[in-house]
């Protein structure tokens, strides 16, 4: 089979309705729009919430609510199992994990989670800690500076 001879299924195509023309086609004089009214203007009809004149149902609904979601902090999050990769002494901050790809995006701020076992005396600088984290990296001997 060639491309050229590819045709469309029987029915897949179908001709549109050219409006306007006159009789014989059936969609002649008003266009199937009817005589007058609203609907038979061009740029006629109402927006989709429009319900007539009865008081639309968003302003039935009482406004209520504030969400802070706007303003909410959002922390980029990495455990101590993944501080385990560097040498010990490194001073770990944010622009090193970013490099070495451990952090995809910075967010607000990072936060260190306790999750993973930590066996080496790191410094690590972050904008929180979990409660979890501190005692991990403070055990060891490391240390943590919040930024």
């Amino acid at each position: 089979m060639k491309l050229e001879q590819l045709k469309a299924n029987a029915g897949a195509i179908k001709r549109s309705k050219r409006v306007g023309r006159g009789p014989g086609s059936g969609h002649g004089k008003t266009s199937g729009r009817g005589h007058k009214g609203q609907m038979a203007r061009s740029g006629g009809g109402v927006r989709p919430t429009f319900e007539g004149g009865q008081t639309p149902l968003f302003r039935h609904l009482p406004k209520i609510g504030f969400s802070n979601a706007k303003f909410k902090i959002r922390y980029a999050v990495i455990n101590v199992g993944d501080l385990e990769q560097f040498k010990e002494g490194t001073i770990i901050t944010p622009e090193l994990l970013k490099e070495k790809g451990i952090l995809k995006k910075q967010l607000d701020g990072v936060k260190v989670l306790g999750d993973g076992v930590l066996t080496k005396k790191l410094t690590v600088k972050a904008h929180q800690f979990s409660t979890t984290a501190k005692d991990k990296i403070e055990t060891v001997g490391g240390k943590i500076e919040v930024i």
